[in-house]
């Protein structure tokens, strides 16, 4: 695979991004691309290793190590350097509904399992799949391929985020006739409004939407199911239903104040922001402003990122982002071996952009929020922090972040946004479907499968496994995806 010494003649190159100071202008993405040339290089420094861990998708220390989709790596990668791009985008397609999406906003988890990578510069694995998708709509190769036979076989799928679009995608090409309902105004759920356009520009969802409705998908927008639409209605007409409504209910913090104004959930703010942006250019008084305020995050995750980049795009006063754990080693440590994901020190693009904006990185580690500070009319002024430390519980052995005593301090901030996670499912859904959730409230699949306890109702993604990455919710969907098909059929070619 590649060039067998590919990785000795060649280093890693990525795409450059664009400076903080140019990039903060805008809410488009922020990489220019490398020369066809330089891909190939990148591509030969494939190690042709004996054991690709890159595709393994295992779980490891607790973490998912390599690709969860399986991805073909060593086998594109080699073509990519021989210049072979047509076959690479045919070889990625096998196993990945949707590289246009993990190639702009998965965490590269194969990278972190490449063999290279143990002791030198992964290879880019993610970049050279975006060279091959985007190639691949460049020379016209990504198109619509309609089944040629259809099998008479409804399957009707709640919700258009990733799991449920690779649901979709791969049941309508065995021929069975797929409708896609969504509740919001526009296909893509999460991939839609979660993530923000400098990571996912969203014309690049809007053309492979466009693909899958030509090839046979109906989609039906702004139809909440278990309120516009009821299960009967849904089982009267369907012969199958795929629940793959994400994992929706977010994470509220309870503390003293948590009623004033000015505070919301991260989900609430990116979206506000994204629809303002694609409806109206982002006029003012039709999304959740920063502008000029002083903003308090709490949670330091991807969503918190997005927040504090999103925060800086809207001329934010200042940005602080809460982190309830302690800070990362900046190096693997070592009860964290490769190729298990590493749980080092990572800023990310928000966080550079305020490094860059405001001479200081805006994460604060092992502190929360004790307290909210109203002023008279009942508005955000202020928040009170306080320190946390680590603490074994001595029943059951975990680490618990306790206050400690005398380490309060109160922060001005206008604006606060929550990004602490999801807890599951929301329940509106479930009870309209009769569907048994487990204590996480995610829904149960039977047996370890993607079935549901309601006959004929199967279930995806987040909705099914919990909050994830968009990479594993298109790798359920495909599962979910192969079981409906068996189940209709009574075997399957998936």
């Amino acid at each position: 695979m590649g060039k067998p010494t590919g990785f000795m003649e060649y280093d890693r190159e990525e795409a450059r991004a664009f400076s903080a100071e140019e990039r903060i202008k805008n809410f488009n993405e922020f990489h220019e691309p490398l020369s066809r040339e330089e891909q190939k290089r990148q591509g030969a420094r494939c190690m042709e290793c004996g054991v690709p861990f890159c595709q393994s998708g295992m779980m490891l220390g607790g973490m998912m190590s390599g690709c969860p989709l399986n991805n073909l790596i060593p086998e594109w990668n080699d073509l990519v350097f021989r210049g072979a791009w047509e076959q690479a985008y045919q070889r990625l397609r096998i196993t990945n509904s949707f590289p246009e999406f993990t190639s702009r906003v998965c965490p590269a988890l194969c990278e972190k399992a490449c063999t290279c990578g143990a002791n030198g510069d992964a290879v880019t694995v993610r970049q050279n799949e975006y060279a091959i998708v985007e190639n691949a709509y460049k020379e016209g190769l990504a198109r619509a391929n309609p089944p040629k036979v259809r099998t008479n076989k409804k399957i009707a799928v709640i919700g258009s985020g990733p799991a449920g679009l690779a649901c979709a995608d791969m049941l309508n090409h065995r021929g069975h006739s797929v409708t896609v309902f969504e509740r919001s105004d526009r296909v893509g759920g999460l991939l839609m409004y979660g993530i923000p356009n400098m990571k996912l520009e969203k014309n690049i969802i809007d053309r492979r939407i466009d693909i899958m409705k030509e090839e046979g998908v109906e989609f039906r927008t702004s139809v909440n199911v278990g309120k516009d639409i009821s299960f009967k209605e849904l089982s009267e007409s369907y012969d199958r239903i795929i629940l793959a409504c994400g994992a929706s209910n977010p994470r509220d913090i309870k503390v003293e104040g948590r009623d004033t104004e000015g505070i919301y959930f991260a989900v609430d703010f990116l979206k506000s922001t994204t629809k303002a942006l694609l409806d109206n250019g982002l006029r003012d008084g039709t999304y959740i402003s920063a502008k000029g305020k002083n903003v308090l995050i709490i949670g330091g995750g991807d969503t918190g990122n997005d927040c504090v980049g999103t925060s800086i795009r809207h001329g934010a006063k200042s940005v602080l982002q809460l982190e309830m754990m302690p800070m990362p080693p900046e190096k693997r440590a070592q009860n964290n071996p490769w190729p298990q994901w590493p749980r080092v020190l990572k800023t990310d693009y928000g966080q550079e952009e305020a490094i860059a904006l405001f001479g200081k990185d805006p994460r604060v580690y092992q502190t929360t929020v004790k307290e909210f500070l109203k002023d008279e009319n009942g508005k955000l002024k202020g928040a009170v922090l306080v320190k946390l430390k680590s603490e074994r519980d001595k029943t059951t052995g975990r680490l618990n972040m306790t206050p400690i005593e005398g380490s309060e301090y109160t922060a001005d901030c206008e604006l606060v946004l929550i990004a602490a996670g999801f807890l599951g499912s929301e329940s509106y859904v479930t009870s309209a479907f009769g569907i048994e959730t487990d204590s996480r409230t995610n829904v149960a699949g039977v047996g370890g499968s993607h079935r549901t306890n309601v006959e004929n109702v199967f279930t995806a993604g987040d909705m099914h496994s919990g909050q994830s990455l968009v990479v594993r919710a298109i790798r359920d969907g495909r599962d979910c995806a192969r079981e409906v098909d068996e189940s209709l059929m009574g075997y399957t070619n998936l």
